[in-house]
């Protein structure tokens, strides 16, 4: 796989943005009109599984953009997540190196940025 510049660095994964094509990362096609994703933006996961701030990790994050519609919290949506096929894009690219899910939680609750 092609490494794509982010951020200053280097990584070989695909964001959830890039994966779906929704157009809401920054200066995305439809960041104005829709506002600028969470999984987009938000910082604190940033890294994990190689993604940028949460762009490999948007099933723990409330409000991102799922089949066309603003998804609710983390909690509603993480069944219909897991059907997901970059859910299972990440699954599969990570392994034995998946995070879990309640780690993630975890991570965004001690930073006070859990939904």
């Amino acid at each position: 796989m092609q490494e794509l510049p982010r951020g200053g660095r280097a990584l070989a994964k695909l964001n959830c943005w890039e994966f779906t094509k929704c157009g809401r990362e920054p200066g995305g096609a439809n960041a104005a009109a829709q506002g600028v994703c969470p999984a987009a933006s938000e910082g604190t996961l940033d890294g994990v599984h190689g993604g940028l701030n949460s762009g490999r990790t948007c099933w723990v994050l409330a409000g991102t953009f799922c089949r066309g519609e603003v998804a609710g919290t983390a909690a509603q949506k993480l069944e219909s997540c897991k059907e997901c096929d970059f859910y299972k894009s990440i699954m599969q690219d990570e392994g034995e190196a998946f995070v879990p899910t309640t780690s993630l939680i975890r991570r965004l609750h001690c930073a006070g940025r859990l939904d």
